[in-house]
């Protein structure tokens, strides 16, 4: 096997980019990552090096990056369900920035980590179908959409090896406090009173070591170029029930459901079909909802 294997991660100081950095470092192989900003004191891992450049800017990629990489993960772009322009340019520009940077000198795969989002209002459980034109209601959807569209075009012209994963929730330790579960366990650890919606939202949480474990194996797969993969734990459940599943974890808190409105964009149901990633990649989610809670209430109690 190849030694000294280099991999390249955009966006690698964000909450999924630390984890992936840290697994790669933890394989002694050499990992870059690229962003705008320096990644936070806790997300900071020893050995990877921190590159800063912005990825929509292509003369300042090409003299920052270095001329070849094994393998990329893209990460890169704002999570901001705004309406924001500025989304669009940061995913779609930067990915298609990043494909002519290494047009010459392909990696291996470049994984394109896209969103359940993609799917606009199609109905759960979600198949990785192909429309190419649909309203995901969204400009972050838009974006994420255009860049999945631009990478398949790409592999069926060039031959580019891109793989993409359509996420669904994924949560644990070092996530920020602005998503659901880390606000609701910093809300129940510190026994406060939080407005809650009524949660009759079906969603789908994936653990986030079962995460990576599916970028790992999606890297060493010959049968996912060129496809569009869900990557989720494949079973929802309410924001009602997960609330109180937390609140009874940690054993105080005190939800007050009904306060908040359901947006009338918001999705009752949302969740995926995970069979394509058993057999493309040999890949299912190992850790239940209920051990991932105790993992990342453990983490925030500390």
């Amino acid at each position: 096997m190849k030694t000294n294997i280099k991999i390249l991660i955009p966006g690698g100081t964000g909450f999924i980019g630390y984890h992936l950095c840290k697994f790669f470092i933890n394989k002694r192989w050499i990992v870059h990552s690229v962003s705008k900003s320096k990644p936070k004191k806790n997300r900071r891992v020893k050995g990877v090096k921190y590159i800063y450049c912005d990825v929509c800017n292509k003369n300042e990629l090409k003299k920052k990056l270095e001329v070849y990489y094994d393998y990329i993960i893209n990460l890169s772009g704002y999570v901001d369900h705004s309406k924001n322009k500025s989304i669009t340019r940061t995913h779609y520009l930067g990915c298609k920035n990043l494909v002519k940077n290494f047009k010459k000198n392909i990696p291996i795969k470049f994984i394109q980590v896209g969103s359940s989002i993609e799917y606009g209002k199609l109905k759960s459980p979600q198949k990785e179908v192909f429309i190419k034109k649909i309203n995901t209601s969204s400009t972050y959807g838009d974006a994420k959409l255009a860049s999945t569209l631009f990478l398949l075009s790409q592999y069926k012209k060039n031959s580019f090896p891109v793989s993409i994963i359509r996420t669904y929730l994924v949560y644990g330790p070092n996530q920020d406090f602005n998503r659901v579960i880390p606000f609701v366990i910093n809300k129940t650890l510190t026994g406060s009173t939080f407005d809650c919606s009524p949660g009759n939202q079906l969603r789908d949480f994936l653990f986030i070591e079962d995460f990576v474990k599916a970028v790992d194996k999606s890297l060493k797969s010959n049968k996912n170029i060129g496809e569009v993969i869900n990557i989720g734990f494949g079973k929802p459940i309410k924001i009602k029930s997960l609330i109180l599943k937390i609140k009874n974890l940690v054993g105080k808190g005190k939800p007050i459901f009904d306060k908040i409105p359901i947006r009338s964009d918001e999705p009752l149901k949302l969740y995926p079909d995970i069979v394509k990633a058993k057999k493309l990649i040999n890949w299912k989610p190992k850790i239940n909802l209920e051990n991932g809670l105790k993992k990342t209430i453990n983490y925030y109690k500390k």
